[in-house]
């Protein structure tokens, strides 16, 4: 990986390191809908003073950007906050899904690299000979994940059809893809995690078939209510989650003095609806997350995954919409976070390419956007800038799955075109495993492509918990591309960094949101205080 980043022209440079005594005192210790009329201008955000420390860090990074094994130990130890753009079955590592195969005794067909369910037979092989036989394991590792990708071979393609090869291997055990998931995000420095899964999958068909599609939608809801029905699919998708959490628990020796550091990440839960299938397993599996998301806390949202140039998903997105809508209603309680805009021309028509960010934000009620790649095709995009930015709708940001699926990076990325509006950013994974990338990488992109300095990084990490579906009060009064300000419970003290006092103790209680957040200031302190003492 290049890890030497150019001049950039929009670097914002930090204050010296010399500090006068009163500055020193305060060093922290831790069809398209008509655009709407535009928002009113609000007052510039507080821009707190960067500290001696965060100087600091900004003086070091710049030091060992021409250093690669250094800069590579800055972004692992970077305190990252959360993931909240994350599937869990492309999120664990490939060697992890091959593991795995092997011991559940699936078979792998030799002309596609599938896995099948045993016996082997003829055409196929036991996964498990991936142990001893290296060959087998490479080629089964390129199938799987879009590791040497032959020249000229399609991204796109490639990425969506590694899902159907290993697709018999993750639901056979997500404890184990969770624990490898949480203890890659724990060496990064990351401790929260929104993760997505298809909750009671083969129930939730069978029911969508019973029922069938009404395009009255508060009818198609009542027949899916009905004698208990889908409270039956709340049911089961809540054992899933029991059983995945009791298989976590075991592999990560949670509880125990030899417990795995992904024990650490608190992990909660996104409902994925299939985009790509019939309107009446969309609605089903729609209505379902988000009537868990109000009965069950581990369950926080829904989304919409597969392809977004998927033929189905393309014919049907503003019936998604109109769902989406609809259950709003019904299930207030319920966040909504959407893939919207994961397309370029090419992929879609370029009538598809002008309203999909803006009908998810406005008709799909989407409070995150994931990727939000086709922004500047969207009509009105400044207005949409604008509303999301007045809203703080955040989107995001998986740099390299974008690279690899889409074909965008660096000038041609809408990343500097949403900060640049107010819009927050949140930096993400989407599918690591499959990817072969991590967290650190995304932050060290962001930092070389964008110019970003190191109290912009903070702020990523800060806005990567400021806009997770936590509950409660955030820590922030202010908040954005580049100003968080405590609010007034606990204002005069930096957070994270000395004991709360008491209304700011009693915010800490009684927000769980708070609580990760002051995590975060803490791990920032600590990271801060050991690269002063590296540069003493």
């Amino acid at each position: 990986m290049n890890t030497t980043r150019p001049p950039h022209p929009r670097r914002r440079r930090l204050l010296p390191l010399g500090l006068t005594a009163a500055v020193l005192c305060l060093l922290p210790a831790l069809p398209a809908a008509a655009e709407p009329a535009s928002p009113p201008v609000r007052p510039a955000p507080e821009h707190p003073a960067p500290t001696r420390a965060e100087r600091a860090a900004d003086t070091y990074l710049d030091r060992v950007r021409e250093r690669p094994g250094r800069l590579r130990a800055f972004f692992r130890a970077l305190p990252k906050g959360g993931d909240l753009h994350n599937h869990l079955s492309g999120a664990a590592s490939t060697e992890t899904l091959i593991r795995l195969a092997g011991q559940e005794g699936l078979c792998v067909e030799t002309d596609t690299m599938k896995a099948v369910p045993p016996p082997c037979g003829p055409g196929n092989r036991p996964a498990a000979d991936a142990r001893t036989d290296g060959a087998f394991r490479r080629e089964l590792i390129r199938a799987w994940s879009m590791e040497d990708l032959p020249r000229g071979a399609s991204g796109h393609d490639h990425f969506f059809a590694t899902f159907g090869k290993f697709g018999e291997v993750p639901w056979r055990r997500p404890g184990a893809l969770l624990a490898d998931v949480t203890d890659t995000m724990a060496r990064q420095n990351q401790f929260y995690l929104e993760s997505m899964t298809t909750p009671a999958s083969p129930e939730g068909k069978k029911l969508a078939q019973r029922v069938g599609f009404d395009r009255d939608l508060r009818q198609m809801h009542a027949k899916l209510v009905a004698g208990g029905k889908l409270d039956q699919l709340v049911r089961r998708a809540q054992q899933e989650a029991d059983k995945a959490e009791r298989q976590f628990r075991e592999i990560s020796r949670c509880g125990t003095p030899a417990a795995a550091p992904g024990c650490r990440v608190t992990v909660r839960w996104i409902s994925q609806a299939a985009r790509a299938s019939t309107p009446e397993r969309v609605f089903t599996q729609l209505a379902l997350g988000m009537r868990l998301a109000e009965r069950d806390p581990r369950f926080v949202a829904v989304n919409l995954v597969q392809p977004e140039d998927d033929e189905n998903a393309l014919r049907h997105y503003r019936l998604h919409m109109r769902m989406l809508d609809y259950l709003h209603g019904v299930y207030p309680d319920a966040h909504i976070t959407l893939h919207a805009g994961e397309l370029v021309p090419g992929l879609a028509k370029p009538e598809d390419l002008r309203f999909h960010i803006r009908e998810a934000v406005r008709t799909g009620h989407a409070e995150r956007i994931g990727h939000g790649v086709d922004l500047l095709h969207e009509d009105g995009w400044r207005p949409l800038l604008r509303e999301m930015a007045r809203r703080g709708v955040a989107v995001e940001v998986p740099f390299t799955s974008n690279r690899q699926i889409l074909g965008v990076s660096g000038d041609a990325h809408p990343f500097p075109v949403y900060r640049r509006h107010g819009v927050p950013v949140v930096l993400a994974t989407d599918d690591p495993g499959v990817s072969r990338t991590d967290i650190s990488r995304e932050y060290a992109y962001a930092a070389r492509t964008y110019g970003l300095d190191y109290v912009e990084l903070k702020n990523l990490a800060r806005a990567s918990l400021e806009h997770a579906f936590l509950p409660g009060r955030s820590l922030w009064r202010t908040g954005g591309p580049d100003a968080y300000v405590p609010r007034a419970t606990c204002a005069g003290q930096r957070p994270g960094t000395v004991a709360p006092r008491a209304a700011c103790a009693e915010l800490l209680r009684d927000s769980a949101k708070a609580r990760h957040q002051w995590r975060l200031e803490a791990a920032f302190h600590r990271f801060e205080q050991r690269l002063l003492r590296t540069m003493r």
